[in-house]
Order: C-alpha cells, then sequence, then structure tokens
C-alpha cells in the first residue's frame, strides 16, 4: 500500500526537510523565517499523529507504513537538530546523542527482526515520551523568540532539547537491557 493516504502524509514528513531547511536562506527577516519554520516543523509533525490514526480509521495499515513512518520521523528531527546546531541554537552534543541513539536503536531492531526477536525492542512509552518532549523542543528552538512577550522559546526549547537528550539515553539503555537477552543467546 504505496500510495494510500497515511503513506502519502508520511512522506510529506520527508518532503518536507529540504523545505524547512530552505526557509533558513529565503531573503526574509530572521524572525519571519524562524516562523514559517516553526509552523512548517509543527505541521509536518502533526502529520505523523494524523497517519496513524488515518490508516487505523482508514484500515489502510501497511509493512511499508510501519516502516516508512519512523524513518520519516527520524528524518525530521535530526535534519532539524542539523539546522538548528548550524544556527548554534542546539549543543552540538544533544544533536550527537538523539541522532546517535537514532542510528543504534535502528540497527538494534533491524538485527532483532532478523533474529525473530523484534517484541523485545517494540516500541515503549519511554521512546514515545522521548518523541513527545523532542516534538516540542525543536519547534521552541526554531521560533527562537517570545510567545505573548513572556514566555522564551529559546530558554525553554534548551531545557527541553536537553531533557530529550536525557530521554533518549534513558530510552537507549532500556532497549539495549530489552534486548541483551536475546543478545547473550547469539552471541557465544
Amino acid at each position: 500500500m504505496f500510495w494510500t493516504i497515511p503513506t502519502l502524509m508520511t512522506w510529506t514528513r520527508i518532503v518536507a526537510i529540504p523545505l524547512i531547511v530552505g526557509v533558513f536562506y529565503a531573503p526574509v527577516e530572521p524572525a519571519t523565517r524562524n516562523l514559517i519554520a516553526t509552523v512548517m516543523f509543527v505541521v509536518f509533525a502533526a502529520t505523523d499523529w494524523l497517519d496513524g490514526y488515518l490508516a487505523r480509521k482508514l484500515n489502510q495499515t501497511s509493512s511499508f507504513g510501519a516502516f516508512l513512518d519512523p524513518v520519516a520521523d527520524k528524518f525530521l528531527v535530526c535534519a532539524s537538530l542539523l539546522v538548528l546546531v548550524h544556527l548554534q541554537r542546539a549543543d552540538v552534543f544533544v544533536a550527537l546523542i538523539i541522532i546517535g541513539r537514532e542510528i543504534a536503536i535502528s540497527a538494534l531492531r533491524e538485527w532483532m527482526a532478523q533474529i525473530g526477536a523484534s517484541k523485545s525492542v517494540a516500541v515503549h512509552m519511554i521512546g514515545k515520551v522521548k518523541t513527545t518532549v523532542q516534538m516540542v523542543a525543536i519547534p521552541f528552538l526554531l521560533y527562537d523568540g517570545r510567545i505573548l512577550g513572556v514566555i522564551d522559546t529559546g530558554v525553554w526549547g534548551t531545557w527541553l532539547i536537553w531533557a530529550s537528550a536525557v530521554l533518549t539515553v534513558w530510552s537507549m539503555v532500556y532497549y539495549l537491557q530489552k534486548a541483551l537477552p536475546e543478545i547473550r543467546a547469539r552471541v557465544k
């Protein structure tokens, strides 16, 4: 089911990446760039929830969609983090933690699927919380201004992105612990 509505929505998150990056090269005021990039990120990130909902509601779930959905999320988050590092709004160490974890856990899940033990590294609530915190932190850092003249999104975004880095490490440790019995059984 390559061309279903939910899968097309998932593809939009991948297509969004050069659009969000390109905004920062547009000849407009920095505050306008920040606002456009923030709105785009929020809209495209919302498709993560919407495509899953529609896939279930329209009975259009597929193996390809289940594969593409987390890949699109990771691309969107990693590209946005790289933009934020480039803009000096996020620490490179945070980006390395988050991107490194995504690569490591993706590889772990692939290996566990190959040995028939994918259930041991199935998505857990800690991973969902980590993703939620990232999806709030990133638009705050993209916006990099004040909301209602009071909320400094740069400060809040920095705190949240560091919190997501902690949750990232925590979730990685959790998944590795879940996989460890299978790993021990296979590697002797």
